[in-house]
């Protein structure tokens, strides 16, 4: 099958018309977007743009041999052109399928907002699945006569407004690692150009210019998404937040959180409260400073509410690690640092002993591991030799821990700045 993008942005388009937002006002040349609308093989029209006689027309397309026009999702955006000659749109109810006479087969998909989402098969056996903006699958992915779900060849969908619909694709097995995924209906969410495309790389995704024609199936290196990533950061910087969305398109991630509770601390209890209702409610989490059997991939911790025990399975999930600073304040409190007697007599050679083993296990896990760190060697320097201690055996730590990493990002203002990957 052959696939053409007429547009790829959001229902009001990007720029947004009247918007004066940074976001919009960058949004030029291949950056801009028309409504997202999808020509398949000359004959199928998936939803509708803003003149779309001339949009095919730019992408070297002709409508006049659509036979099919159907509608994903309530139209809000500007008023919608229907060419004469077109047929009239319309939408298929959720589990109809539609055997068109050019050798397509459509089956509608039931989504969690008003809509319908689109699988389409090719006459050769290709398949892609289109979702609507804000869009996720409604209910489990159902397989083919009980053999299992068979992953789509190509998947495009609201990748950053809902990373967890590509979450619940990847979990059924309808997207793998060989899934072509693009992201539309792109919005003045995310500033367009290298940020945009960096946010979707991390989630696996990619994106192209409206007028593009891609052939499902057809081979494509997808984003090389690393093993292990060390996001680095000041206070209130955003670290945690692009530590979250670099794992918010994939199940099952497991949310280490080496803070734990304090007792009567009401502010710290507020900003642990504001990181749990900001992660899916699919993730587990766990409270522990014991990362070493985590990074080998050992059984499944009980969570944080007391769930299942452990079980006997390995675990691979996603690991998202908050943060390495707590870690070694957690350890150094074990070892004595903070103490000159017992920091000179073995305190530091423990220290160093445990941040290897730690370090080590970073080296050979097998696990997708994100971890977040402070850095502190920016500010001022510490007035305790205490402080002083922490700062650079944090500083310390964030090298051996970067080293092993393939993406290192530092964050400044919410920005994040690429050190290595």
């Amino acid at each position: 099958m052959e696939l053409t993008l007429l547009g790829t942005g959001a229902p009001r388009g990007l720029p947004r018309p009247g918007c004066p937002c940074a976001a919009c006002a960058s949004a030029v040349g291949d950056e801009a977007r028309a409504a997202t609308a999808l020509l398949v093989d000359g004959a199928l029209l998936l939803d509708l743009t803003p003149g779309p006689a001339f949009a095919a027309a730019r992408a070297g397309h002709s409508l006049t041999a659509v036979r099919q026009v159907l509608l994903s999702h309530p139209h809000d955006g500007p008023a919608m052109e229907v060419p004469a000659g077109l047929p009239q749109p319309g939408r298929v109810a959720d589990g109809r399928e539609l055997a068109l006479l050019d050798g397509h087969r459509v089956r509608a998909v039931a989504v969690d907002v008003p809509g319908t989402g689109y699988e389409v098969g090719g006459a050769d056996g290709e398949r892609l699945l289109y979702l609507p903006p804000g869009a996720a699958p409604a209910g489990a992915a159902e397989g083919e006569g009980g053999r299992g779900v068979r992953p789509y060849d190509m998947v495009l969908l609201d990748v950053l407004g809902r990373p967890d619909a590509l979450a619940r694709l990847r979990a059924s097995g309808a997207v793998d690692a060989a899934t072509d995924v693009l992201g539309v209906h792109l919005d003045h969410t995310v500033p367009p150009g290298p940020e945009l495309h960096r946010r979707l790389a991390a989630a696996g995704a990619r994106t192209v210019p409206d007028g593009t024609s891609l052939l499902v199936g057809e081979y494509h290196a997808v984003p090389d998404l690393p093993r292990r990533t060390l996001v680095l950061g000041g206070a209130r910087s955003g670290k945690s937040a692009e530590a979250e969305r670099r794992l918010a398109a994939f199940p099952d991630v497991l949310y280490v959180a080496t803070g734990g509770t304090r007792d009567g601390d009401t502010e710290w209890a507020a900003r642990v409260s504001a990181h749990r209702e900001r992660r899916p409610a699919s993730w587990r989490t766990t409270e522990t400073c014991d990362l070493l059997p985590l990074l080998e991939g050992g059984a499944r911790p009980e969570d944080r509410t007391g769930g299942p025990a452990a079980q006997a399975a390995p675990d691979d999930s996603p690991l998202l690690i908050d943060c390495l600073a707590l870690w070694l304040t957690h350890v150094m409190d074990e070892v004595g640092a903070w103490d000159d007697g017992k920091w000179a007599a073995g305190g530091e050679r423990e220290l160093r002993a445990r941040v290897d083993e730690l370090v080590a296990a970073v080296r050979g896990t097998r696990r997708p591991v994100v971890a977040v760190s402070n850095e502190v060697g920016s500010g001022v320097v510490p007035a305790t030799a205490s402080g002083r201690r922490f700062r650079d055996e944090l500083g310390r730590l964030n090298a051996m821990f970067g080293a092993e990493c393939e993406h290192v990002l530092l964050v400044v203002a919410g920005q994040a700045l690429a050190l290595r990957g």
